[in-house]
């Protein structure tokens, strides 16, 4: 199951665990050699252990704008009540006609898990705007845990974003006629999904961070799809032309298990999207340090 946060294993521990120096470097030739190759599983943990995630993101001290929260009641998600947050750059008030970043959580996460203290988006943004980067608003609704699809059980958060969140958006004054989308984690995959389904026409940019993408249904994440009906109808994978005219931009740790994935998804892109591979793991520390180039690259396709 992908989640919002991970835990670090220092590499003091794993030796102090029971391999002397040397030992340890012949299990890690070993052991990354096959994890390189898709032969072992634990991929995150092996690289966190071996000190190879690089640098951890930290959230900025930059004030940031209004932070303006509510709630609907959601037909799509069955009657849920249904949290929302609009982060506005510094020097910007609710109601200005602003572009938009609709952002995708995490797997067990909710609206509110972009900003503040744990991803910071609206801190990453303020920080951009007092540099000269571009003005731009930043919204997230809860999605459940739902992967961003149409379920069996009726729920769709995917519809809910279209149908009834982006209208709440546009009648607070921001320009929803060309949205940017962010996602990490499940929300990766489902802005993926839902950039190809929108197009063009209404999306300007997508970046996906960490995506959590699967070849078959068989490998995917018991919660991810109902059947393999679903997992044929959902998938991203050779739907690559449906963002045609879209600004893409891919991002995963070397050390998260989804980078084989996301590398064949990559692939299968007629010309390279933007982002790329760098050390990091399925976590804040490499989603934070991540933040900054990619509300770059998210306000250069929406000026």
């Amino acid at each position: 199951m992908t989640g919002e946060d991970g835990r670090r294993v220092s590499r003091r521990a794993l030796i102090a665990g029971g391999s002397t120096a040397a030992g340890l470097g012949i299990l890690t030739l070993a052991t990354g050699v096959a994890v390189d190759q898709r032969i072992l599983p634990g991929r995150s943990r092996l690289y966190r252990a071996l000190g190879l995630d690089g640098d951890a993101g930290v959230v900025p001290t930059a004030s940031g704008g209004h932070l303006v929260s509510g709630s609907f009641r959601s037909t799509h998600r069955g009657g849920r009540t249904v949290g929302w947050s609009i982060a506005y750059p510094p020097g910007s008030t609710p109601g200005d006609p602003l572009p938009v970043v609709v952002v995708l959580h995490a797997y067990g996460g909710n609206h509110g898990s972009a900003f503040g203290s744990r991803l910071g988006l609206d801190h990453f943004l303020a920080q951009s705007v007092e540099r000269g980067g571009p003005r731009f608003a930043i919204a997230a609704a809860d999605g459940g845990n739902t992967y961003w699809h149409a379920r069996s059980s009726g729920e769709d958060a995917a519809a809910m974003v279209t149908d009834e969140f982006l209208p709440l958006l546009a009648e607070r004054g921001l320009d929803t006629r060309r949205i940017g989308l962010f996602g990490w984690s499940m929300g990766g995959y489902g802005v993926l999904r839902l950039g190809g389904v929108l197009g063009a026409s209404r999306v300007a940019a997508v970046v996906a961070e960490s995506p959590a993408l699967w070849h078959t249904a068989a490998q995917a994440a018991g919660p991810a799809f109902d059947s393999a009906a679903d997992f044929r109808a959902n998938t991203v994978y050779g739907r690559q032309e449906s963002l045609a005219g879209v600004a893409v931009r891919v991002d995963c740790g070397t050390g998260d298990g989804f980078c084989p994935n996301a590398r064949d998804y990559v692939a299968g892109f007629a010309a390279a999207p933007s982002g790329g591979f760098e050390p990091g793991a399925h976590d804040l520390d490499y989603w934070r340090r991540m933040a900054p180039a990619q509300l770059a690259f998210l306000g250069a396709h929406l000026a």
